[in-house]
């Protein structure tokens, strides 16, 4: 075994690790893992951890420093074995490699003007208020929406499968779970994106971490002053080109001898190949001083990079302004709602805080037990795009339930007391008497008021015998159980318009309830 065949071992066995437990997270956490164990998973990964310590520092969001210091001493250990979306290319660029022998990969010029772009325009987005790009870009969420939109519908498939198999033979142990999430546009963004890392890992192996990825970029710039690196020995180094090979970063130009450190991943694969001892992982002070490799394109451009990265910004701003809101509901109704706006989760304060923290990965979506929290497309503008938001036609938001808050690894969804989640006010019902079939059909339903946790929907006289919802906007929720159990198709007779801003509402009055005196011990 060669000397250093245990750093690529350690290494492989990292990303697997990280991989199946991320995994995990976006499959059906709520019956598996507890909160605690989910924060411990996501507290790594870099863009979700800085976010959230942006808006609350603490020690339990500072996993993104603790990133930035192992690749100050060890290079870009997170893209290799932290960062799940780094995995899942490796494993592409492994069945190519294994099954389909693929062509061995080049040393290829990095380029530098679109990286830097798009880690400058990330960066002044989100100083701007929005994480629209980053949430494009961001490998974490990316990773999330694949798993939660592509992976977890056939999970429950699967599931559902081996629920009915047992039960044709009378064993009931396992639960069928119905998914209601299918979005068109969400689908659609993470297959095709999926599409693209593929055929980039297939042909090109990390060239979406050293073009695309803003955290591959900035970790790429630390990376060049870290502790250890990989390098090439001038003299024993014979350029024979069998480390360039299998350089997934094709970073390796064996004709100079040198290594693009802030492109390599720290895979540890040239270590295993090299029959010369030409290549090392060693402390940059032991090792031997190699001049700098010009990049005239860079050191020339400089001043037109950042023309043409303004410019791309102004575009992006633009676009971000022109976006409209669209109303709920889709189809042609009798009388159709007036959603001004949707309610975003409790625990997220207000539509500005919520639009500017929230990177869509998706992991409130899969963790919610009742499936109200599904990806937006415009209701939120362009700048939401992907962000959950509380759809009462999937479900409701349950009376009982935080765990979106407890979860959310960027702080977008804040975790609540229960005393404080019960009275948070994240929309208003909005009753249609049109639409209702107390009114259309004269025929008694009070489905809402059922299910109001809070009863603020009231059945009140109407005809006859007949009564009608109304509601309390002082002791409404928002939760939205009122709209998902109304019967009236394809809109519904009652629904929530969200807050634009969160509020406390009012206690529900609990009535009591008088028991008649009787003389007798046992009246009945």
């Amino acid at each position: 075994m060669h000397k250093y065949s245990w750093l690529r071992i350690l290494r492989t066995g990292l990303s697997i690790v990280f991989l199946l437990l991320t995994l995990i997270l976006f499959i059906n956490p709520s019956q598996w893992l507890p909160p605690k164990f989910i924060h411990a998973v996501t507290w790594l990964q870099f863009t979700p951890s800085l976010i959230k310590f942006s808006v609350q520092a603490g020690i339990a969001t500072l996993g993104f420093l603790v990133v930035i210091l192992i690749t100050l001493v060890f290079g870009r250990i997170y893209c290799a074995g932290i960062c799940p979306l780094g995995t899942i290319q490796d494993i592409i660029s492994w069945i190519h490699r294994r099954f389909l022998r693929q062509k061995p990969l080049k040393y290829a010029k990095a380029s530098y003007f679109l990286r830097y772009s798009l880690l400058l325009i990330s960066l002044i987005s989100f100083l701007a208020g929005t994480t629209f790009l980053i949430s494009l870009l961001d490998p974490f969420s990316n990773f999330g929406r694949i798993m939660s939109n592509l992976v977890r519908p056939l999970f429950f498939l699967g599931s559902n499968g081996v629920a009915d198999f047992m039960e044709s033979r009378n064993v009931f142990m396992l639960a069928k779970t119905y998914y209601k999430g299918f979005y068109a546009a969400s689908f659609a963004y993470s297959a095709v994106f999926l599409l693209i890392l593929g055929w980039l890992s297939w042909f090109h192996g990390r060239l979406f971490c050293n073009t695309l990825c803003p955290v591959g970029a900035l970790l790429g710039i630390v990376s060049k002053v870290s502790f250890f690196r990989i390098s090439l020995d001038r003299k024993a180094c014979n350029s024979c080109g069998h480390c360039s090979r299998v350089c997934k970063a094709q970073c390796i130009d064996v004709k100079s001898r040198e290594v693009d450190i802030s492109r390599c991943v720290s895979c540890f694969n040239c270590l295993n190949v090299c029959p010369s001892d030409g290549v090392y992982y060693k402390h940059s002070s032991g090792k031997e001083t190699l001049k700098a490799k010009p990049v005239d394109r860079e050191a020339g451009n400089q001043r037109r990079t950042i023309l043409r990265a303004m410019f791309l910004f102004s575009a992006f701003i633009t676009s971000r302004a022109m976006a409209t809101r669209i109303k709920g509901g889709e189809k042609p109704t009798t009388v159709q709602d007036e959603k001004k706006q949707v309610p975003t989760p409790p625990g997220s304060e207000s539509h500005l805080k919520f639009n500017r923290t929230c990177t869509s990965c998706h992991l409130c979506i899969s963790v919610c037990p009742t499936q109200v929290l599904q990806p937006s497309f415009l209701q939120y503008g362009l700048q939401g795009f992907l962000q959950p938001y509380m759809d009462s036609h999937s479900g409701f938001c349950n009376f009982e339930c935080d765990l979106c808050g407890q979860v959310c690894p960027t702080g977008a969804i804040r975790p609540l007391l229960p005393e404080v989640k019960k009275l948070t006010q994240i929309g208003i019902a909005r009753f249609i008497k049109e639409n209702c079939v107390v009114y259309t059909d004269n025929t008694d339903c009070g489905a809402c008021s059922e299910h109001c946790p809070t009863k603020a929907v009231n059945m009140v006289k109407y005809r006859g015998q007949l009564t009608i919802p109304e509601v309390n906007d002082k002791i409404c929720v928002g939760c939205g159980a009122c709209e998902y159990a109304c019967p009236t198709r394809p809109y519904r007779a009652i629904f929530v318009e969200g807050n634009e801003i969160h509020h406390l509402a009012d206690m529900p009055v609990q009535e009591e309830i008088k028991l008649k005196k009787t003389e007798e011990d046992f009246p009945f």
